[in-house]
């Protein structure tokens, strides 16, 4: 598997329009070096989505994007076409898939997910930081489509 991860992320890395050019006109090593500093970079990013529970790909009509702890990567493409997104979920991180939710104003509206252990109490509102498990309780109900699912019993 750590071998797949590898040529995913070098392929993403050589695909990248600005290591394409330098490499055309001659910049060869500068190419190389940016390559491997991004997937170095995307080494990092998946190993934040594995040290932190709370960490999760979310992907909507407006693109996807992996919440780690104090930051977020994203993409405005399906978790499909996003490879640093796709990996996380291959390898367990969970996704929610929110492009089924209609109801836009209640999903903006519920509280954000925790990524340092702090849980505020109830009742909740939009500033407001809750689990991960309790988040994917909020976000089902709505109709997304959990895929990894952490809780006890769900099927992914």
């Amino acid at each position: 598997m750590q071998t797949e991860v590898l040529r995913v992320l070098r392929a993403e890395a050589r695909s990248w329009w600005r290591h394409r050019a330098l490499r055309r006109i001659g910049g060869l090593d500068e190419g190389l070096r940016l390559e491997r500093k991004t997937v170095r970079n995307d080494i990092g990013y998946l190993r934040a989505a594995f040290s932190n529970p709370n960490a999760y790909v979310s992907c909507g009509g407006g693109g996807t994007i992996l919440h780690l702890e104090l930051t977020t990567v994203s993409l405005y493409a399906s978790v499909e076409r996003f490879p640093l997104a796709s990996l996380a979920v291959r390898l367990g991180t969970p996704l929610i898939d929110c492009r089924p939710v209609r109801d836009i104003i209640a999903f903006a509206n519920l509280p954000k997910v925790t990524m340092d252990g702090t849980v505020d109490p109830e009742p909740w509102t939009s500033s407001n930081q809750i689990t991960l498990l309790t988040y994917l309780d909020l976000v089902e109900r709505l109709g997304a489509r959990i895929v990894n699912d952490p809780r006890a019993g769900c099927a992914t």
